[in-house]
């Protein structure tokens, strides 16, 4: 028995354990921090950061000496050489001749470009700024993947309260739709006018069964960001004070634009391209500067031929010796001049790009804080306006069953009431998101 009430309290801890987490649900910033450590774009972008630090290491290593040693193994047939050789065994002269023989060689070589008109120094730095550029790349795409999550969790919002509003309505006409059966059969509402109302619960069953689906796809997209794959239910916080946060003061154009000079990774890209550019023309003009270097070596070798021991030919045919280079470029075919120009139009065009990210920062700003300020003036209106249809729609709906109005317009007030709701909804949304992205290029950061 106790055996059987272990076994059972198990097996209910391990179900209330799956129920939580089929109940779990996520916040914005939950859903943020689990995209900046899953999300697939995202960690390939840090593979190039970590590819362009490889970048940099291998031009450091160019400031230092190369050292190799090499070796060479030849084997040679002389099928009718000159002479031969004769050994001498008693009272007999023995003659041979050696028609294939061996040659080995072996050498360590060092080389060192002592100045080449600080190519190699202005490479190290010019990697540097690859690599940190790289790493500023990977923010771009963190901020772009934070955005998408934001829109897409504020759709979801939207889709919620509207899913709402959608079977508050369906729940309106399906009263609507009950009464109209009932003054039917007293004989005080047409056929005709049923019908219409029937219509009306059926059109609102399928704006519920859209606005379901539409839920369902935004949730879809949003795991997608966050590389989420199995079938686990996902749902996210609603807020409480939605109002509120539509509400909240938006932030000035100038601020949020100030701010984001400062921060925002597409500037500091473009910035240090511009500081690339520079590092380019001087590489360039280096090509125009001579070039010196060292170079040493130690090489010996030895041969089948000698009738020297393997060892001693390698003490004896031993060398080492060392070099100095100078190369002073005269005449190259304009190479280093072609070089410096487009160097020089590079800089140029880094320029213009940066400019042109300054101003497409500014554009997404004022249009952010524009759809903010008008969303938050609607939102306001759009208030005054449910609630002045509401009221009108509970009076239209008394004297509808009192006889005193249509059936027209009953529905009429119904629709007007509906799209008063929407667009509340609407705004309100529009309004959250929007401080949300300058709030977000402000501060660099999603709450």
């Amino acid at each position: 028995m106790k055996i059987f009430q272990k076994k059972y309290l198990l097996a209910l801890l391990v179900l209330l354990t799956v129920q939580v987490g089929y109940a779990r649900q996520w916040t914005l910033r939950q859903c943020i921090d689990y995209a900046l450590e899953n999300n697939i774009a995202l960690r390939k972008s840090l593979l190039s950061r970590q590819s362009a630090a490889e970048d940099v290491l291998q031009s450091q290593s160019a400031l230092l000496p190369s050292l190799n040693m090499s070796t060479s193994h030849n084997v040679t047939y002389r099928p009718w050489p000159a002479n031969g050789s004769s050994t001498i065994a008693g009272s007999y002269v023995q003659s041979s001749v050696d028609k294939v023989y061996y040659n080995g060689s072996y050498g360590v070589n060092a080389n060192w470009t002592v100045w080449n008109g600080n190519r190699n120094v202005n490479t190290v730095k010019l990697n540097k700024l690859a690599e940190e550029k790289a790493g500023l790349e990977a923010s771009v795409t963190a901020n772009s993947i934070q955005e998408q999550i934001a829109q897409l969790y504020v759709q979801i919002l939207y889709s919620v309260e509207a899913i709402e509003v959608n079977r508050q309505s369906l729940a309106t006409s399906k009263k609507n739709e009950e009464r109209g059966q009932a003054f039917l059969e007293v004989g005080k509402m047409s056929k005709a006018d049923v019908a219409q109302l029937t219509a009306q619960r059926a059109q609102d069953e399928y704006a519920v069964v859209e606005a379901e689906s539409a839920l369902r796809n935004y949730k879809r997209q949003l795991k997608q960001l966050l590389q989420i794959t199995d079938e686990e239910e996902f749902d996210i916080v609603i807020p409480q004070t939605t109002d509120e946060m539509a509400l909240q003061d938006i932030p000035s154009v100038s601020s949020v634009y100030a701010s984001a000079l400062e921060s925002r990774p597409e500037i500091k890209s473009a910035q240090l391209s511009v500081s690339s550019g520079e590092l380019a023309v001087k590489i360039a003009k280096a090509q125009w500067l001579p070039t010196l270097g060292l170079s040493a070596s130690a090489v010996t070798n030895t041969t089948s031929m000698s009738n020297n021991a393997w060892t001693r030919q390698l003490k004896t045919n031993f060398d080492m010796g060392a070099g100095i280079t100078l190369s002073i470029p005269l005449f190259d075919n304009r190479q280093a001049r072609t070089a410096v120009n487009k160097a020089q139009l590079q800089q140029q065009s880094y320029l213009l790009d940066l400019d042109d990210k300054r101003t497409t920062l500014y554009s997404t700003v004022e249009s952010y804080w524009l759809q903010a300020v008008t969303n938050q003036n609607k939102f306001k209106a759009a208030q005054v306006s449910v609630e002045s249809q509401k009221t009108s729609y509970e009076l239209l709906s008394e004297q509808f069953r009192l006889g005193l109005k249509n059936i027209v317009e009953l529905m009429t007030g119904k629709n007007n009431l509906q799209a008063a709701q929407q667009n509340e909804l609407q705004s309100k949304y529009l309004s959250i998101l929007n401080i949300h992205m300058l709030t977000f290029y402000r501060d660099g950061k999603l709450q």
